[in-house]
């Protein structure tokens, strides 16, 4: 029961989170670098869980705490490639006369700074609370410290590649945009003209 409860959770959870970001973002691109990245978190959690079960000298149960993990995990990561998101969205707005490949490297740059500092103070909570909780918290803390890892890099490393793989033709700029783009290139060059 528990499995099955774990898995309807994750795939009701990694659905809804499809749907908000196809809302959100209005490209159904952004929601498969999402999912994918997302997936990618749950898998690696679950895999260095299986691996280091027998190694580590505290329990390593798949319980309601792991799921809670889990789930945490997803929400903490789809928070942060949102924000990588939303960066990439104004930034094709904002830039003009730059490349699909420049603006998303330019978005990714401007965010990891911030993206990092984020990380590593939810890590050294979690390490604390790892370290000086009870033995009942060491399985969900350790859970949590996976997935800040993992969660971090994917976002970056996972989504936002995925998001330019599923783009080829360079359909992440609506025509609307594209036309805001072009007009507002045509002002700066009339007035950069007039000077």
């Amino acid at each position: 029961d528990l499995k099955k409860g774990a898995v309807k959770a994750v795939i009701f959870a990694l659905l809804a989170i499809f749907a908000y970001i196809l809302l959100r973002f209005r490209r159904w691109q952004y929601s498969v670098g999402t999912i994918i990245s997302l997936l990618h978190d749950v898998l690696v959690i679950i895999a260095i869980f299986s691996f280091f079960k027998n190694i580590v000298p505290f329990p390593l149960e798949i319980n309601q705490d792991f799921i809670a993990a889990v789930l945490t995990v997803v929400g903490y990561s789809i928070n942060d490639t949102v924000i990588v998101f939303d960066r990439i969205r104004e930034y094709f707005h904002t830039l003009t006369g730059v490349d699909r490949n420049t603006v998303i490297n330019r978005a990714i740059n401007d965010t990891l700074s911030r993206t990092i500092m984020t990380s590593v103070a939810v890590f050294i909570t979690l390490l604390v609370l790892f370290i000086f909780g009870g033995t009942s918290t060491r399985g969900f803390a350790f859970a949590m410290l996976i997935g800040v890892i993992t969660g971090t890099y994917s976002s970056i490393f996972v989504a936002s590649p995925i998001l330019v793989d599923f783009d080829r033709n360079n359909r992440l700029v609506t025509k609307e945009e594209e036309k805001m783009r072009e007009r507002k290139a045509r002002l700066e060059t009339a007035a950069a003209e007039k000077k």
